[in-house]
């Protein structure tokens, strides 16, 4: 049996997937035109602070908090209209949760080449 590195499968969805800068995604944020979505795990957020105006879905929940069949579905949490750009700590699981939204059907959806790591570094307010 042959299994795919997780290395592997980043690789694979950044192919797929539309990446865009620290710099795009404050742009986005400040013409509300995106909903910024920070997928990193809740004791990330209290350690290294959390992007204002970002909402916060965890990584384990993002598929069922935007599905409108799950019982955990959040539709008052998002404006699905506006792209969705994600976030984590440096890149890594948001390529891959933005894979798996287009998987589900999004069009509207990027995440942030760097991470939370390369935000610190641009002209968002951490909070």
């Amino acid at each position: 049996m042959s299994i795919k590195s997780s290395q592997t499968l980043v690789s694979e969805a950044l192919k797929e997937i539309k990446t865009i800068s620290p710099e795009e995604a404050l742009k986005l944020s400040n013409e509300d035109k995106c909903n910024l979505i920070d997928i990193r795990d809740v004791r990330e957020l209290q350690k290294e602070g959390k992007v204002e105006n970002a909402q916060h879905i965890p990584r384990g929940m993002l598929e069922f908090w935007l599905d409108p069949e799950s019982i955990y579905f959040k539709d008052d949490k998002l404006d699905v209209n506006k792209e969705m750009v994600l976030f984590c700590a440096g890149g890594l699981r948001s390529a891959l949760a933005v894979k798996s939204l287009q998987d589900m059907g999004f069009k509207k959806v990027s995440h942030i080449d760097g991470g939370f790591g390369s935000i610190k570094q641009s002209n968002f307010k951490i909070v």
